[in-house]
């Protein structure tokens, strides 16, 4: 596999070549929803489905071959976050995973357990909760940063005051799919664990796309994300540390007893053989040097998502939601804003008719912040959600024509010269 990083810095060109999916015209803007998929990706789901396409465990050849490459898959998806195998189940969603972490809690828990909730999450790391807290009757603390939709980054600090020697369980995102914002996971870590039992559940679906993911060195009890969103198949991970393991309850089989691995405790026979046997593609895909990759994706990004907030923050009718910076240190390039005066879907769809760009409105799963937080409620925000292998030409450059040319009535030739001053001065 060529390399994508080329002298400290990210060759969108060999980056680009590694997706079919950008040959089309259009300009994929909605990555925070799911990114393009690896062309090795949809090699390897077409080369198992032909040729290892069997029940695993099975002592023939091909059995053999297919239980080989599930494992492989296993291996990879650990080694991506940096857990042991017998530390990740796969499963079908976020969702999903949390959803069945949740009902292998239900009887942990004593009866006077109380559960923190960040009110700034996607609903994914939200509802089992809440419905856990319900079946159960504990009690249920919503963890809201503020009230200032300018500031909704949830630390250690505001998270202090909500503990208590009866917190057992504490959820928050790493990065919001709405703000972009990152989150110090690790010191929110430490700060749970100064409660003895207590554990902290983090969905990271947000930040996996963008930033090396460590479950180790962040010190968290849980955490998933969706491998779709890391432009593989859709499935997803979640890691439980071998100490927070054992406050889990297997929903296997009874034969499969006991149970000492995530896996088996969780898994369901939910994980997709061919989608699991494409997870050592990802990871090749960012190659020997990992961390170099990543480096090169964080720089990149960042230089997106400057030209796009330079634009937007400068603008009296636009409202940008939490961090304005472009920082890579401070958020990754999914921005969402609203337009004083007009309606997101209203922007969006004139968008839509007047380019390829694909961009988003909407709540997108995180309603409870968008209606209470942001006070959005018709139609919610517009989001645009780039990836390293956008290109600084061909997405938030005419992005912006067109959002300047629909929301400040620039004629056609006043955008198509802003067009080109940006060309120019920005290269």
């Amino acid at each position: 596999m060529a390399n994508v990083v080329v002298d400290g810095r990210l060759d969108v060109d060999v980056v680009r070549s590694h997706f079919p999916a950008l040959k089309q015209n259009q300009v994929f803007l909605d990555n925070a929803g799911g990114s393009q998929v690896l062309s090795d990706v949809i090699n390897s789901i077409r080369t198992h489905l032909e040729e290892t396409n069997v029940q695993l465990g099975a002592s023939y050849h091909v059995g053999q071959k297919a239980t080989e490459k599930y494992n492989d898959g296993l291996k990879a998806a650990a080694e991506f976050m940096n857990a042991h195998v017998n530390e990740i189940v796969i499963g079908p969603s976020t969702t999903q995973l949390f959803s069945n972490l949740s009902q292998a809690f239900a009887l942990s828990f004593p009866d006077d357990a109380e559960i923190i909730c960040s009110s700034v999450d996607h609903e994914a790391n939200i509802s089992s909760w809440v419905r856990l807290a319900k079946v159960r009757n504990l009690t249920l603390k919503w963890w809201t940063p503020s009230r200032d939709p300018a500031d909704l980054k949830l630390t250690a600090d505001n998270l202090r005051p909500m503990l208590s020697d009866k917190t057992r369980l504490v959820t928050c995102t790493h990065t919001s799919n709405i703000l972009g914002t990152i989150h110090d996971i690790k010191a929110i870590a430490d700060e749970v664990h100064t409660v003895a039992g207590a554990m902290l559940c983090v969905d990271g679906v947000a930040l996996a796309p963008h930033r090396e993911v460590d479950v180790k060195a962040l010190g968290v009890d849980f955490y998933s994300f969706s491998w779709y969103k890391v432009y593989g198949p859709h499935i997803a991970v979640l890691y439980g540390s071998q100490s927070a393991q054992q406050n889990v309850a297997s929903l296997g089989h009874y034969f499969h007893s006991p149970a000492d691995d995530l896996a088996t405790k969780l898994g369901l026979a939910a994980a997709s053989y061919e989608l699991v046997a494409t997870i050592p593609s990802i990871l090749a895909y960012f190659g020997p040097d990992r961390k170099r990759t990543w480096s090169a994706v964080a720089a990149h990004e960042q230089r997106l998502q400057g030209i796009l907030l330079d634009d937007l923050n400068k603008r009296e009718d636009v409202v940008v939601y939490s961090e304005r910076s472009a920082d890579s240190k401070l958020r990754v390039p999914v921005i969402s804003f609203s337009v004083k005066g007009r309606s997101s879907k209203e922007v969006v769809e004139e968008v839509d008719t007047c380019s390829d760009f694909g961009i988003r409105w909407g709540h997108f799963y995180s309603k409870r912040m968008v209606d209470d937080l942001l006070g959005l409620k018709t139609d919610g925000v517009i989001r645009v959600s780039m990836v390293h292998y956008n290109t600084g030409m061909s997405s938030p450059f005419v992005l912006i024509m067109f959002l300047a040319l629909r929301l400040l009535g620039f004629t056609e030739r006043e955008v198509r010269d802003l067009v080109s001053v940006l060309d120019r001065v920005l290269g």
